[in-house]
């Protein structure tokens, strides 16, 4: 089950000049407690920061603050805690309001309305924050209370109710799909004595499952989409939370461990590999140096659809030890397609050619009106690193102890275009036989070693047999 982001769009304004939206305007840049620069919120305290996420009577925080503030707080707060908080300060405003009028009645509905609408972007966005006994019961807790200011007409009940039901799904579909892969996280190399092997005129190779680079290339793409949305924005944002010791070591022994940003990372290790493995287990060379020009047009083809993981994964895979020091194969090889995959590929000045291809796609997909044209998946590593790299670049905390919300927003930024992109729909029909080929063909380790690669579920798709293979000297 894929994430579902709040319908109003966010980070709309933090392209232009405003990267927060407007709080309470008598609020101002005269506050201390928390800062402000040009009208957008910079630093604050955790106490101001949370009170802010609160909505009011008069007042509903922006989605772009809930999405930034949820994500980066549990680098500073356990989301059970933090639903304990705003549960307080909901039960003072609803105090606030009890006061019998006819008016304050209806304002006290407003308030519920707002309230629920926060708890079902949180729920939504979040998920995996009410998967403990502690944040289910403060959850439940703000519900009781919330639905006791509509006890009339049972609407608010109603709200909440479905709201909980879908979270429980949430939560049982991510749990499912870790069972999956803890499953196939055990070594498999015990399995080699019972597999046959299968004499070498006799094996696959990729281009006996699939000679069209573009479908190839397609097949990746669905692959990648189907893997990448398993990655949510709490994952991502453990880079910064496990970094460093929380506040006070706070919920640390808490965090439930997850592995997709591994599985994923492996994904492109294998992917890699199987090239090297392809293309080094011919003996022919001939037929070698065809299985070169092969991957450099599925390379070409997955840049052409925005697919950057896959590409850098091909090309990582042809300059291996073992591709790249086959010198008469590449003598025979038409180079120029693969000599621009790797110009956009130079790691030269911090992969500039890379992050104009990469924002070149991020705009076509902005206004594309297929699911074809809206395709961007970056090189996952290097994505990484850029979120790595501004969490050491900046502090958490300001010198005066407040929290650096401006890193915060830029962090969030990153995994919102992440996130945006890793919802779109594949448009490409899945190929169950050259996905089972990609998917559990042996491959060699860069030492020479056999081994496979992780199935992506389990069933009758896990069929792979170990083969007397050996890469070939040239």
């Amino acid at each position: 089950m894929r994430e579902t982001m709040p319908q109003t769009p966010i980070f709309s304004s933090m392209l232009g000049s405003s990267c927060s939206g407007q709080v309470q305007p008598d609020m101002g840049e005269r506050c201390v407690d928390p800062v402000y620069q040009d009208g957008n919120l910079v630093s604050g305290s955790l106490e101001a920061l949370i009170e802010r996420l609160v909505p009011t009577m008069d007042y509903y925080p922006d989605r772009t603050y809930i999405f930034t503030f949820l994500l980066s707080s549990r680098v500073f707060i356990h989301p059970h805690e933090l639903l304990a908080k705003v549960g307080q300060i909901c039960i003072k405003q609803k105090q606030q309001l009890e006061t019998g009028t006819e008016a304050e009645k209806a304002k006290l509905k407003s308030f519920a309305a707002k309230i629920i609408q926060l708890l079902k972007e949180w729920t939504e966005t979040f998920p995996y924050d009410f998967q403990d006994e502690k944040s289910m019961k403060e959850l439940k807790e703000i519900a009781h209370r919330i639905t006791q200011c509509d006890e009339e007409n049972g609407t608010v009940k109603k709200i909440i109710s479905q709201m909980t039901q879908n979270l429980l799904m949430a939560l049982s579909a991510r749990s499912q799909y870790q069972e999956i892969r803890e499953k196939f996280r055990q070594p498999v190399t015990d399995k080699g004595t019972i597999l046959k092997t299968k004499p070498q005129s006799t094996q696959k190779d990729i281009l006996s499952v699939c000679c069209d680079p573009l479908i190839l290339a397609q097949q990746l793409t669905y692959i990648e989409l189907e893997r990448v949305s398993n990655i949510y924005p709490e994952d991502l944002m453990q880079i910064v939370s496990h970094m460093d010791s929380l506040d006070n070591h706070k919920c640390r022994s808490d965090v439930t461990k997850t592995y997709n940003l591994e599985a994923y990372d492996n994904w492109f290790n294998c992917l890699s590999m199987l090239v090297a493995t392809e293309i080094c287990r011919i003996v022919k060379k001939k037929q070698r140096t065809r299985m070169v020009e092969f991957f450099i047009d599925v390379a070409r083809e997955c840049f052409n659809i925005g697919n950057f993981n896959s590409m850098m994964a091909i090309i990582s895979g042809m300059n291996l030890s073992p591709v790249a020091r086959l010198k008469k194969t590449w003598s025979k090889v038409k180079t120029a397609k693969f000599d621009v995959l790797e110009h956009h590929m130079d790691p030269s000045s911090n992969f500039c050619n890379y992050r104009t291809a990469l924002q070149g796609a991020a705009q076509r997909s902005q206004t594309a009106n297929s699911n074809r044209e809206k395709i961007v998946i970056p090189v996952f590593n290097l994505f990484i690193k850029d979120i790595y790299f501004l969490h050491k670049i900046h502090t958490n905390r300001l010198p005066n102890g407040q929290i650096n919300f401006k890193k915060f927003w830029e962090i969030s930024r990153q995994i919102h275009d992440f996130l945006t992109w890793k919802q779109v729909e594949c448009p490409f029909e899945k190929d169950k036989k050259i996905q089972t080929y990609l998917l559990t063909a042996p491959i060699y380790s860069e030492e020479g070693q056999l081994c496979l690669i992780e199935p992506e579920t389990l069933g009758s798709d896990f069929e792979a047999h170990l083969m007397d293979m050996f890469l070939q000297p040239e």
